[in-house]
């Protein structure tokens, strides 16, 4: 099955680009430069991955990221923000709205269609046939309709939250450094900043209530999940 990306940039000369390069590596590609447009194509059109501009002409897209990464039909999209902006500040955002990646304009587009690959690679990985125990105390993780609940209510994750704590439980009681986490969760070797790592556990911690005090600091060198709920 041809997967479909969603290119939403309000320059013409950059979408065409995209679409030419995305083509010929054998996806397929909707386009469009508003987010009015955008938030048609998703409710009528399988989507696998957005690249998605900040600054267009109705808005911003730290609002759309924000909107889908909030309701259950399209959380599980992964989105990689293009923008000019190269501010920090900004990434962080992105990043504690859901996003997946964050490319600074100029890029090369050689290098955002090997992120690209490397998010869809990470999305159609086989199922484990053995998987670690998804219960831990008061927290439940339903892997197959990444679900998570603790005392029996519903923790909203986004996609990238659920991989992390995923991640930190199924390697409880094995410190994981911000690189190893930055490397399995997000999917390469990215160039982003350990602080994208202490903002995304920091939102964990938060969201998961009672649990967050599970996840622990290891000073100076990453983070660990307890091996038992003790």
């Amino acid at each position: 099955m041809t997967q479909r990306i969603l290119i939403v940039e309000d320059e013409p000369d950059i979408r065409a680009t995209l679409e030419y390069n995305l083509h010929r590596e054998n996806y397929s590609t909707e386009s469009v430069g508003t987010i009015s447009e955008a938030e048609k194509i998703l409710k009528e059109t399988d989507i696998s991955i957005i690249l998605l501009d900040l600054m267009l002409p109705d808005g911003s897209g730290l609002d759309l990221c924000r909107k889908l990464k909030s309701e259950k039909e399209t959380n599980s999209i992964p989105i990689i923000i293009l923008t000019a902006k190269d501010d920090e500040v900004d990434k962080v955002v992105g990043f504690e709205l859901g996003a997946d990646d964050y490319v600074t304009k100029p890029f090369s587009v050689r290098e955002l269609i090997l992120r690209v690959k490397a998010i869809l690679k990470r999305g159609t990985k086989k199922p484990e046939i053995l998987e670690v125990e998804r219960e831990f105390g008061a927290l439940k993780i339903d892997t197959e309709s990444h679900e998570v609940f603790v005392n029996d209510n519903e923790v909203v994750l986004t996609a990238l939250e659920f991989r992390l704590l995923k991640q930190l439980v199924d390697r409880r009681g094995r410190v994981q450094t911000r690189d190893q986490l930055l490397s399995d969760v997000w999917g390469y070797s990215a160039d982003i900043t350990t602080r994208t790592v202490d903002t995304h556990i920091k939102r964990l911690r938060e969201k998961l209530g009672v649990i967050g005090k599970y996840v622990q600091t290891i000073r100076g060198v990453g983070y660990k999940f307890t091996r038992t709920p003790d």
